[in-house]
């Protein structure tokens, strides 16, 4: 699976695991939310492995810009707030962020 592929995967699993704890603590939801909640996250875990990434640590840093890109969709998409220029803005230089730690040359 590309490198992509799976942060855009990792990034919707721990946004979605996350959300089920906000909805339970914060929202008022019943406990069982915490169930999908849990899976969700070990799924997003599991997903991270599978990075092309040679060291952990650089592939959950490049895997970083992409979770927020992903954050914003969901701030968008299920909240329903459009992401302003300063969102954008932010999305931008973490992305190219991200780029250069997972795809920069090294000697």
């Amino acid at each position: 699976m590309p490198t992509l592929a799976v942060y855009g995967a990792a990034a919707l699993a721990e946004i979605g695991g996350c959300f089920a704890f906000w909805a339970w603590a914060r929202a008022g939801r019943a406990t069982w939310w915490l169930v999908p909640g849990v899976a969700s996250l070990c799924l997003f875990a599991w997903l991270l492995t599978l990075s092309e990434a040679d060291h952990a640590g650089r592939g959950y840093a490049a895997y970083g810009g992409i979770y927020i890109g992903a954050a914003l969709a969901w701030l968008w998409a299920v909240e329903g707030v459009r992401p302003d220029r300063w969102d954008m803005i932010g999305l931008g230089l973490c992305l190219v962020g991200a780029a250069v730690i997972l795809w920069g040359p090294r000697g």
